[in-house]
């Protein structure tokens, strides 16, 4: 019994094999260029914040001067 699952492919090597193969390596790119877009969203988002904190930095910075002078 073991002998004849250890000589039995995983998948048929026949005509629908190649198109397994083929959706597995659509299927991979897709998942690739999905991950990579999340990526440069993510970048971008950080980016923003990374801008938005400094403008909030300023602003604090700024309401404190006026504070002291007032």
């Amino acid at each position: 019994m073991l002998g004849l699952l250890a000589e039995a492919p995983a998948l048929p090597l026949g005509e629908g094999g190649k198109y397994v193969a083929g959706a597995y390596i659509v299927f991979v790119l897709l998942l690739l260029i999905y991950v990579s877009i999340m990526a440069n969203k993510l970048r971008r988002i950080e980016r923003d914040l990374s801008e938005l904190a400094t403008f909030a930095e300023q602003r604090k910075r700024e309401e404190e001067r006026e504070e002291v002078g007032a």
